[in-house]
């Protein structure tokens, strides 16, 4: 099941039939071959799981880590670094074992709930003044732009010190290394290469110059032989954190506003009872159609899932998004509903692997929720919903604006 050959491999990632829409093939999918043999943009072979169980059983193995060039796993895009997933950058941060624990133990450290509610009044009032510029501009206005790529742009460049004044570059760095098919090898190489010495010299003016930020708490850490973060793995951790951290929330928060305006009575819903806004910021990431590729496994190891044995060297891929939306997990999967609880969603991952900013994710999609709420209670649509348009040819998806009124 789900290892045909080549030729009747499906091509993936599948297309959305339109922005809010999810693609037929994960129901099909779900129901018929839960592992699907797929091609990826660099005409890698790889196998896809969309079930809940299986995407959990997958993610949370602790033996499996993302494929790299030394593993021989499946490339993401046709260029040589085959993505982010597969570069130099991500080889550098330790993937497993002690020093994948460690590197996420320092890190933890800011992405704690408490950090994060210390940090919810600045967020809100960014978000405020952010707000007050959009409106200032008139409208319609659109809502991407103006809100939601700025508002987690700040904060990660606040928590990483370094100014958001350069939030234009990192924006087309971070599209560069995240492209399957947009960029070229040469774009890609370029990108990474200005990045790279970017954050080189920001990690040495914060060796010379500690301040109050993520990267000088790590220059300054050590683990318990009292061995330092070396700076390869300093530079490629602020990138890292950069590119996870402003990509996608900014297209969450779009996309969340775009699904509570879609119909009008969940806004009317949310304005009514505030206590609705968390549990509808956990909706909002379970029943999101476009959150990009998945995560990658590399299986080093025979291994069972969905009623097929896959052979080590066989690379993954886990689709979270189709595994939210398993009747099998959830009561009327298919449906948007706000005050869902429990929702076990795994937007986040699962196991030793699971998103680190997950605390500050949940944080900037409620304050910019609440603030919404609070200042635009008219927020609407100012264009047809099958207006809306996807990010093609990025790792993450989104809507490449969102046009609102008030």
């Amino acid at each position: 099941m789900g290892h045909d050959t080549d030729e009747q491999a499906l091509h993936y990632p599948f297309t959305v039939p339109a922005a809010l829409e999810p693609p037929a093939e994960w129901a099909t999918l779900r129901r018929e071959c839960p592992v699907a043999r797929v091609t990826l943009p660099s005409g890698d072979a790889a196998s896809l799981v969309t079930r809940y169980d299986d995407v959990k059983k997958v993610l949370a193995d602790p033996r499996f880590n993302r494929p790299m060039p030394a593993n021989e796993g499946a490339r993401v895009s046709e260029d040589e670094s085959g993505g982010v997933f597969n570069s130099d950058m991500a080889a550098t941060i330790p993937q497993s074992g002690e020093g994948h624990l460690l590197w996420r133990r320092l890190l933890n450290r800011w992405f704690t709930v408490k950090r994060m509610n210390a940090l919810r009044p600045e967020i809100e009032a960014m978000a405020d003044r952010l707000v007050d510029e959009m409106v200032g501009h008139g409208q319609p206005a659109d809502l991407k732009a103006a809100f939601a790529f700025p508002l987690p742009v700040w904060v990660i460049c606040t928590m990483l010190g370094v100014p958001d004044s350069d939030r234009q570059d990192f924006a087309r760095w971070s599209d560069a290394l995240l492209s399957m098919t947009r960029y070229t090898q040469e774009e890609i190489g370029a990108a990474q290469a200005e990045f790279v010495a970017y954050m080189g010299g920001h990690v040495a003016a914060k060796r010379a110059e500690p301040g109050d930020d993520i990267l000088s708490e790590l220059i300054t850490s050590t683990d318990a032989e009292g061995t330092a973060m070396p700076d390869g793995v300093l530079v490629a951790t602020g990138m890292a954190l950069l590119v996870a951290g402003h990509e996608t929330t900014a297209n969450m928060i779009a996309k969340m506003v775009a699904v509570l305006l879609a119909d009008r009575s969940r806004w009317e819903s949310l304005l009514a009872d505030r206590a609705l806004v968390r549990p509808a910021v956990e909706e909002a990431l379970r029943t999101d159609v476009n959150a990009g590729f998945g995560m990658l496994r590399y299986l080093d190891e025979d291994f069972e899932v969905g009623g097929a044995v896959l052979p080590a060297g066989t690379t993954v891929v886990c689709s979270m998004a189709a595994a939210n939306r398993d009747d099998a997990a959830f009561e009327r999967a298919g449906e948007v509903d706000l005050a869902r609880s429990p929702n076990p969603h795994l937007s986040f991952g699962a196991g030793a692997h699971s998103c680190l900013g997950q605390a500050l994710a949940r944080t900037e999609l409620q304050v910019a929720l609440d603030v919404l709420l609070r200042r635009l209670p008219g927020l609407r649509p100012a264009g047809p919903a099958d207006g809306l348009r996807p990010v093609e040819g990025l790792l993450v998806g989104g809507l490449r604006e969102l046009p609102v009124a008030w």
